[in-house]
């Protein structure tokens, strides 16, 4: 059974930082896009950050650019968002997700594109 657990979420003050992991079992992901989505009440989930199978091409939403940083360690199975500076509007549920497809140069924006998911975990910034 696949699985992606998330972890490293809770509650920060703006300005903060958080580390997100999400750690992948029942099938390696070293040839997989891997990417971070999150969640805000009364939004649409909304795209953060992917990274390629090599970790050579990564892309960011233009809110969090400069700010965020994801990378991947493919001996560990595990994908992980350095969040810095966080912002009151970065409040959400944050989902890792990975591509079915393999060897792909470019990781995708599109949720629609990611086969495995996360149960999520909270992340919440006070002002």
């Amino acid at each position: 059974q696949v699985q992606l657990v998330e972890s490293g979420g809770g509650l920060v003050q703006a300005g903060g930082s958080l580390r997100l992991s999400c750690a992948a079992s029942g099938r390696t992901f070293w040839r997989n896009a891997m990417g971070w989505f999150r969640l805000a009440p009364g939004n649409e989930r909304e795209f953060v950050a992917a990274i390629s199978w090599t970790g050579g091409s990564i892309r960011y939403v233009d809110s969090v650019k400069g700010r965020f940083t994801i990378s991947r360690d493919n001996a560990k199975n595990t994908v992980y968002l350095q969040m810095n500076s966080l912002k009151p509007e970065d409040t959400a549920v944050y989902y890792c997700a990975a591509d079915s497809r393999v060897y792909t140069a470019i990781p995708s924006l599109r949720a629609d594109e990611y086969e495995y998911w996360g149960q999520g975990t909270q992340v919440t910034v006070s002002s």
